[in-house]
């Protein structure tokens, strides 16, 4: 087999890191090279950092010289961090997708793209299908703002497969991640000293665990698929019982009075609850992640109420300190 010539963009959030750290021990891959504006989290050895801005212009340029047979798109924002606006994260997201296409349009080598996309696009709804397939993203309505960037970026990167049938494009449709070195909206959802629910809701959840986050990448690189595939742990877990193996009381709202409710708790230094995760509190959401299995080839090692169990292990014993700043993309 010939061996592989990877970039990776966003490498300087944790599973950017960790993907290519993988990489960087994998016999099968030749060269490594991570996009970002800011480094990656630990010391690589092998990988080439280019230091650049996905929206910057200079990739159409950058990225050809690499020769790289494989993308992997890891660079969409979930959340604005603190002192990103809203609209700094859509352009991210949709700019800077767009700016990533033009320069893989000009990679003559490159043969597959790999993006780390979300569930989210299915949206939470209270007559939502038990699991969401690949197909059914356009059942409901577009209604938050990230969910319409995730969409978006989904149909750049199917109406250029399109126009390049020589490259493989593979849509990874990923849960929510927990895992015990990742700090996400689920870990300080449930880190809070006390944690706001829906009066009358126990919606199902359903995540994946750090570990098959970054092994599902590995494996549909090597493996890429056309379309999109959803990545997930097996199973679900409800709200209630979520809370009740972190050890948390919670505070019941009815809904016309849950956002007002968190967003004082958010003025007084407490963790900010985005639309998506919102609605995911009050309505959940669960996927099929049969392809996953059958077509890429990667079953994931843990289940949903494994990946939750491993994150609290890491947690007995640590106090609660309220988040100060917003979630970032991981």
């Amino acid at each position: 087999m010939r061996p592989r010539r990877v970039l990776i963009t966003g490498v300087g959030s944790f599973l950017g890191t960790e993907l290519a750290r993988r990489l960087e021990t994998d016999p099968e891959i030749e060269y490594v090279a991570g996009l970002d504006e800011r480094p990656p989290r630990a010391r690589l050895e092998r990988m080439d950092f280019i230091e650049a801005d996905i929206r910057n212009p200079l990739i159409v340029k950058l990225l050809p010289q690499t020769g790289v047979d494989t993308v992997v798109h890891n660079k969409i924002i979930r959340r604005p961090g603190r002192g990103m606006s809203a609209r700094a994260a859509h352009d991210i997201n949709v700019i800077g997708s767009l700016q990533l296409l033009a320069a893989c349009e000009r990679a003559d080598s490159l043969r597959a793209i790999v993006v780390r996309g979300s569930a989210g696009v299915y949206g939470s709804e209270p007559a939502g299908p038990q699991f969401f397939t690949e197909e059914m993203a356009r059942l409901y309505p577009l209604r938050t703002r990230f969910q319409r960037d995730v969409a978006e970026i989904e149909n750049y990167f199917d109406t250029f497969s399109r126009r390049h049938p020589q490259i493989v494009c593979t849509m990874l449709r990923y849960q929510p991640s927990v895992g015990p070195a990742l700090d996400t909206q689920v870990t300080r959802y449930l880190s809070m000293p006390v944690v706001p629910t829906f009066l009358g809701f126990d919606p199902r959840l359903q995540f994946v665990h750090e570990t098959d986050a970054v092994e599902a990448l590995v494996v549909a690189l090597k493996n890429p698929v056309r379309g999109p595939v959803n990545v997930a742990g097996p199973g679900t877990i409800g709200l209630t019982k979520l809370v009740r193996m972190a050890g948390k009381p919670t505070l019941p709202l009815v809904p016309p009075v849950f956002a007002p409710v968190v967003d004082a708790g958010r003025r007084a230094g407490l963790e900010a609850l985005s639309p998506d995760f919102s609605r995911l509190l009050r309505h959940g959401r669960a996927i099929d992640v049969s392809r996953l299995v059958q077509e890429v080839g990667y079953r994931p090692r843990y289940s949903t109420v494994d990946a939750v169990r491993d994150w609290l292990r890491t947690q007995k014993g640590r106090r609660f300190v309220p988040a100060l700043r917003d979630v970032v993309a991981l």
